[in-house]
């Protein structure tokens, strides 16, 4: 252990730090990172790429509709959470090949949202 002394917004703290080994910190690090968020897209095996909800809230929008071509980037979805607006766009280009979601409906974390082809 050393210890070091820490000058914050002009209050001095005194701190000890442990070195630790490089297989340490690897495991260590696994074990304690939180889990990723859900992912906005995932491609199926038929081609296809669905898009889901990356969190818990309310569809303020629904910007597309099936049929429609979408390009990479484009809002799809508008999601209110925590009194915030989220927009959902497009992981990739396509067509809207269904959408599981309407105005109003609350979603949860990783629920379907569409399907692009």
């Amino acid at each position: 252990m050393k210890k070091y002394r820490v000058k914050v917004n002009g209050v001095t703290y005194e701190i000890e730090l442990e070195a630790v080994d490089a297989a340490e910190t690897k495991g260590a690090s696994a074990k304690e990172a939180a889990p990723a968020p859900a992912a906005p897209a995932s491609p199926a095996a038929s081609g296809k790429t669905t898009v889901s909800s990356p969190l818990p809230g309310a569809v303020l929008e629904v910007k597309t509709a099936v049929g429609a071509s979408v390009k990479k980037g484009d809002l799809l979805f508008v999601i209110e959470a925590m009194k915030m607006e989220n927009e959902i766009l497009a992981p990739c280009d396509g067509k809207i090949a269904s959408v599981a979601v309407a105005k109003g409906a609350n979603v949860d974390s990783g629920a379907l949202l569409c399907v692009i082809e």
